[in-house]
């Protein structure tokens, strides 16, 4: 009897564990640019961002997409549906679908370190809920920050940084004004340079760049 009990508890054990490996197992995805690839990894604690973007990547929604506003050490963002093919002299920014994702913000958590992969939404006076876009992204590059510069910040604004946001900031940078107002669903593991290289291009009064850049594919990729 002996025996039974402790083989049962060694069947366990191992079946929670490997329970516990396939909570943790998460979605990684190739994006194919013109300027190169980058590849994301999506967070498990935000299931319905993560899943609206992998039903997009298998219904090929992104591919021929642009990346239509580009802000230097801030971020570069795409996913309007109608950027595709647009004209250079087109405002674009406005396309989308006719649903929203109800915002799920882990913060502190998941912040606006360089990297991140993020929902784009409308203003706050249009959408107190932080809503987010069921096509638009934004991807992270940030600036660097100072200590001073970000003890400021928290005496400013009445808030407080943990030790991880802190060296984040002041070692990769990134953009700690946009934490905890957007869905952070996200981020690079590898491609940061591509996606640094994007930033840096010429944009007009828009922030549209001055020439298109592209999203040639997404896909689902194991690793």
């Amino acid at each position: 009897m002996k025996h039974l009990i402790t083989l049962l508890t060694t069947i366990v054990f191992v079946f929670s564990g490997v329970t516990l490996h396939a909570q943790q197992e998460e979605t990684l995805v190739l994006i194919d640019t013109d300027m190169g690839k980058v590849k994301v990894r999506l967070f498990n604690e935000t299931p319905q961002h993560r899943d609206n973007f992998i039903k997009h990547v298998n219904e090929n929604t992104y591919d021929g997409l642009l990346f239509h506003r580009v802000i230097k050490q801030f971020m570069i963002q795409a996913g309007d549906v109608n950027s595709k093919d647009a004209p250079l002299d087109s405002i674009l920014g406005s396309g989308d679908l006719d649903y929203t994702i109800p915002a799920e913000i882990v913060y502190p958590k998941y912040f606006h370190k360089r990297g991140a992969l993020c929902a784009a939404r409308t203003p706050d006076e249009n959408n107190p809920e932080k809503a987010s876009s069921a096509t638009q992204f934004y991807i992270v590059t940030g600036k660097f920050y100072t200590e001073h510069e970000l003890n400021k910040m928290e005496k400013e604004q009445k808030m407080t940084f943990t030790p991880e946001q802190r060296e984040a900031f002041m070692l990769e940078g990134g953009s700690p004004s946009l934490d905890g107002n957007y869905t952070v669903f996200g981020e690079v593991v590898s491609g940061q340079k591509v996606v640094d290289k994007i930033s840096l291009v010429l944009t007009n009064e828009k922030d549209r760049p001055l020439k298109n850049i592209k999203i040639k594919s997404m896909a689902i990729v194991k690793k």
